[in-house]
């Protein structure tokens, strides 16, 4: 087995139970709120690793600034992820959210000059169009 695949599992089921609990969430309060409770649960999960695995700071400028855009990027995200989620159907949502990947491949090919091959182009195409076909 390869040794991405089963982390790469893993993370596809907590991902699904992260699609799922905010809808749940924002049934009961409101998408701030919610932002809010669920950075706290993401803070509790990084004093765990912090300790776990006995963190020791790296430090670049650029690395920084990166990770700090990343996790500016990730909450401003979930925000809005919840304002949607309270607003409309959470498979709907999570769907057209989950088209993220798009966003990063063109991001890659302009800054990173990462090429996109026809069947990556094919493939946002069909994803796009799936999420025609959802929300129609």
């Amino acid at each position: 087995m390869e040794s991405w695949l089963a982390p790469a599992c893993v993370s596809l089921i907590i991902y699904g139970l992260w699609g799922f609990f905010p809808k749940l969430a924002v049934t009961y309060i409101n998408p701030v709120s919610a932002l809010i409770y669920q950075v706290a649960g993401a803070m509790l999960v990084g004093l765990a690793t912090l300790f776990w695995v006995g963190f020791q700071p790296e430090t670049h400028p650029k690395g920084i600034l990166f990770a700090v855009l990343t996790g500016v990027s990730g909450v401003l995200g979930t925000l809005f992820f919840f304002a949607a989620a309270s607003r409309g159907k959470i498979s709907v949502v999570v769907s057209m959210t989950a088209l993220y990947p798009i966003i990063t491949i063109l991001l890659a090919a302009v800054f990173l000059r990462e090429p996109v091959t026809a069947k990556q182009i094919l493939g946002m195409l069909c994803a796009v169009a799936a999420i025609v076909l959802l929300t129609g």
